[in-house]
């Protein structure tokens, strides 16, 4: 499969799931979607059905990866691959508690040498690309100093995509939520990091909220990735096919991808998923506009309720929305 990094959803934990996935592929063909990160032990010991499953229709999809163990990371790639992942990114910059006792995510900072032994693992087991999401560094680290070194590092273990977060994350004194807003975002070590591999496809994220902030990035990098703007409000990737990828596509019908929604909310119920593990993905649906705000409340009132049917997806449309507005 062909396609280009230009733009993609971060990977987002209890929140880019396959429901959320299937969702934004009906706003954009071209953006590249990822998973939640599951930990490799997870994927080699655990539900692989429940914790790998995803549509057809995700691709292309990305499959990011947690862990230290160079062996195990190997092993889980491969397992992901042959579950027809595109790619599989490892996780070089969660700084979450739970990784932290892990010892991965953006622990892995620490230490370039393991990092490129876990890329290098994986680059020899599977045939699909392996890529890293990492911070700018960790704690004290002078991004400077060190990102030069570990991106080589990556370069020199196959990896050919490094997707880096502009901000330092501190391991200690910040809270994961903290660690998202609070270390100062620096887009132009990123841009360096371009420019001294030039080889290498260079994605950048952190704090980019619009359209147009992706196309300013794409003046200086190959690819944006876009977190929790997309998931607040997922509208915007409306307009990524037309207005990054330059495709002449037709406008998006507002009310056809709530169809498209119902339909399968209701294949998804017939397996025993709940209407509002789905519908809790599309709360941000038409964000900022007229009724957007009476569309929240119909889902989150009503969804919960064992009652709940696709149907309330259809009449919370037609209460909260102006039918040709659509």
């Amino acid at each position: 499969m062909t396609y280009q990094h230009l733009f993609s959803v971060a990977p987002m934990m209890d929140w880019t799931d396959k429901h959320c996935r299937y969702f934004h592929r009906l706003m954009s063909k071209n953006a590249v979607l990822y998973t939640e990160m599951v930990t490799s032990e997870a994927i080699i010991r655990g539900d692989r059905q429940h914790l790998l499953e995803f549509s057809a229709a995700e691709h292309p999809v990305v499959l990011q990866i947690g862990g230290s163990d160079a062996e195990k990371c190997a092993v889980a790639g491969k397992i992901g691959q042959d579950y027809g992942y595109n790619e599989i990114n490892l996780n070089v910059g969660c700084p979450s508690d739970r990784v932290q006792s892990g010892a991965f995510g953006a622990c892995l900072m620490y230490d370039a040498d393991l990092v490129h032994k876990i890329t290098s693992a994986m680059v020899k087991n599977i045939t699909i690309p392996v890529t890293v999401k990492c911070r700018l560094g960790v704690d004290n680290q002078n991004p400077a100093d060190i990102l030069p070194d570990f991106i080589q590092k990556m370069s020199d273990s196959g990896v050919n995509h490094v997707i880096i977060h502009a901000r330092k994350a501190w391991l200690n004194g910040l809270s994961p939520k903290e660690n998202r807003t609070i270390p100062p975002l620096d887009y132009d070590m990123v841009y360096e990091m371009k420019q001294k591999f030039p080889h290498l496809t260079v994605s950048i994220n952190g704090g980019i909220d619009t359209i147009e902030q992706v196309n300013h990035h794409l003046n200086h990098v190959d690819g944006v990735m876009m977190g929790r703007a997309a998931y607040h409000n997922p509208c915007l990737l409306m307009r990524v096919d037309k207005d990054i990828y330059n495709m002449d596509t037709p406008d998006i019908d507002y009310f056809d991808i709530i169809k498209k929604m119902m339909d399968y909310i209701d294949i998804q119920m017939t397996q025993g998923i709940k209407f509002y593990q789905i519908a809790k993905h599309i709360l941000g649906f038409r964000h900022g506009q007229s009724g957007a705000r009476t569309w929240r409340r119909i889902l989150t009132e009503q969804g919960c309720k064992p009652t709940a049917t696709p149907l309330l997806l259809e009449q919370a449309f037609m209460t909260a929305f102006s039918r040709n507005d659509a």
